[in-house]
C-alpha cells in the first residue's frame, strides 16, 4: 500500500499530472460558479402588483392635460386615436413598463375622469421638475408648478386617504390599491430634463445651469427618502436624456452657435446632462448605503436615446433632429407654434403645426417628446438590464445585490 502511495505522490509530482489536476479543479470550479449563477437567475420574477411613478412629461400620462387641458389633436393619434394626456402621437415608455409587469396603463393621480387607482398612479406632469420653480421662471419656460416635492405630497395623501376610502368596501375596493401594495409595488422615476431646460430658458450660462445640479440631485435624494419612509422598496431611475439633441433645446438662440458633435447634436447642452448623470448615479449609490431594504436600479437611458439618435439610419428611423410634428424653421419646431397649433385665416381657425406622414420611422414627436416608436424601440433595450446599474431586468428589480 505504501508503494502504491510513492508511486502516486511522484506521479503527481510530473508536469503532465499537474496540468491534469489543475483543469480538474477549474472544471470544479467553473460548475460551482455556474451552479451559483444558476441559483441568481433562478431566484423569482418580482410580482409587482402596481406602480407609482414620479415624473416629468416624458412619463405624463395625463396629469398635466387634466389641470390645464393641454395635449389636444394630433397627439395620441398613432395608438389611442384620440388626445390620452400624452405628449406623444401614442404610448410612453412608461406605459411599455406597465404592460411588461403587467398592470393597466397608469392613471394620472390629478384626472378624476374614468380613472382607476387599483394597480397604481401615475404623478408625472409635463414640465415637471425635481427643484421648485418660482413664478417667474414657471411663466418664461412653461414650467409646470408640480414639482417633485409636490408630486410626493400628493403621493403621501393618496396613501393615505386610498385605504381610508377602500376599507368603506363597495367600489372602492376595486378602483383603489391594498394596503400591501404600496410595499410591494415598483416606484419609478424620470424626471430631470426641465431641470437642465429650465435654466436655458431663463437665459442661464452652461456653467450656472450646471452649478446648480448638486442641489437638484440632493433634493432628489430627499424625495426617494421620503417615499422609502412610505414603504416604497424597488426603484427604477432612469437619467436623463441627451438634451442637446432635442429640437427645443437646439433651437434656443443661445444654442444655435453651440458646436455640434458627429450626430449633429449640441455638445455643450449634452456634456451638461452627462454630468447631472454622473451626479445621479453617485446619488444612487449612496442611497443604496442608507436604505438598507431598498432595491434601486439606475437606468442609463441617456446612452440608449444617443445610440438610437446617432444610428437613425441603421434602426429604420428618418431625420432625428427634426420634428414629426411641428412648424417651420430647421429643426420643424416653433417655440410659438406648437403640434397641433392653429392659426385664423379668414375666420376659420387652420392646424398649421401638423404631424408628418409616418410617425412610426421618425423619432421626435414634436420636438420635445419621443414618438411611440421610439419610445418603444428605447423600451426594448432597456428591459432586460443591458443598461441598468445593477444590470438586471425589469423583472427582476425588486431583488437586491444580484
Amino acid at each position: 500500500m505504501m508503494n502504491i502511495i510513492k508511486a502516486m505522490s511522484k506521479l503527481i509530482q510530473t508536469p503532465f499530472i499537474t496540468l491534469c489536476l489543475f483543469f480538474v479543479c477549474l472544471s470544479q470550479c467553473s460548475i460551482a460558479y455556474s451552479l451559483g449563477s444558476t441559483n441568481s437567475k433562478s431566484l423569482h420574477h418580482c410580482n409587482f402588483p402596481a406602480i407609482f411613478n414620479f415624473g416629468d412629461s416624458n412619463s405624463d400620462t395625463g396629469g398635466l392635460s387634466a389641470a390645464f387641458g393641454q395635449a389636444g389633436p394630433p397627439s395620441g393619434m398613432t395608438y389611442f386615436h384620440h388626445p390620452a394626456g400624452r405628449y406623444s402621437d401614442g404610448r410612453l415608455i412608461v406605459d411599455f413598463i406597465a404592460k411588461k409587469v403587467g398592470v393597466e396603463y397608469l392613471s394620472a393621480y390629478l384626472d378624476s375622469v374614468g380613472s382607476n387607482f387599483s394597480r397604481g398612479a401615475n404623478f408625472a406632469t409635463a414640465g415637471s421638475t425635481i427643484r421648485p420653480q418660482n413664478t417667474t421662471l414657471r411663466q418664461a419656460g412653461g414650467f409646470s408648478p408640480f414639482s417633485l416635492d409636490v408630486q410626493f405630497t400628493q403621493f403621501n395623501d393618496f396613501h393615505r386617504r386610498s385605504q381610508l376610502f377602500r376599507n368603506k368596501g363597495g367600489v372602492y375596493e376595486t378602483m383603489l390599491p391594498r394596503a400591501e401594495y404600496f410595499s410591494q409595488a415598483l416606484y419609478t422615476f424620470d424626471i430631470g430634463q426641465n431641470d437642465l431646460a429650465a435654466g436655458y430658458f431663463h437665459n442661464m450660462t452652461i456653467d450656472q445651469v450646471r452649478a446648480y445640479v448638486p442641489d437638484v440631485l440632493a433634493q432628489f435624494k430627499t424625495i426617494v427618502k421620503y417615499v422609502y419612509g412610505q414603504g416604497g422598496r424597488s426603484f427604477w431611475i432612469h437619467n436623463t436624456g441627451p438634451v442637446g439633441c432635442l429640437p427645443y433645446i437646439m433651437d434656443l438662440p443661445h444654442a444655435r452657435d453651440a458646436p455640434l458633435d458627429k450626430a449633429g447634436c449640441k455638445i455643450p447642452y449634452n456634456e451638461v446632462a452627462k454630468f447631472f448623470n454622473r451626479g445621479l448615479k453617485e446619488t444612487v449609490s449612496q442611497l443604496r448605503k442608507e436604505l438598507h431594504s431598498a432595491a434601486i436600479t439606475y437606468v442609463d437611458v441617456y446612452s440608449v436615446k444617443y445610440h438610437l439618435i446617432s444610428q437613425a439610419t441603421k434602426h429604420g428611423f428618418e431625420e432625428p433632429l427634426r420634428a414629426c410634428c411641428g412648424h417651420g424653421g430647421k429643426y420643424n419646431y416653433n417655440l410659438h407654434v406648437g403640434c397641433g397649433g392653429k392659426v385664423k385665416i379668414k375666420g376659420k381657425e387652420v392646424m398649421i403645426a401638423k404631424p408628418c406622414k409616418n410617425p412610426a420611422v421618425r423619432i421626435s414627436w414634436d420636438g420635445v417628446h419621443y414618438t411611440e416608436a421610439a419610445n418603444k424601440w428605447i423600451f426594448d433595450k432597456i428591459v432586460d438590464g443591458s443598461f441598468s446599474d445593477p444590470p438586471i431586468p425589469l423583472n427582476m428589480a425588486c431583488h437586491k445585490n444580484l
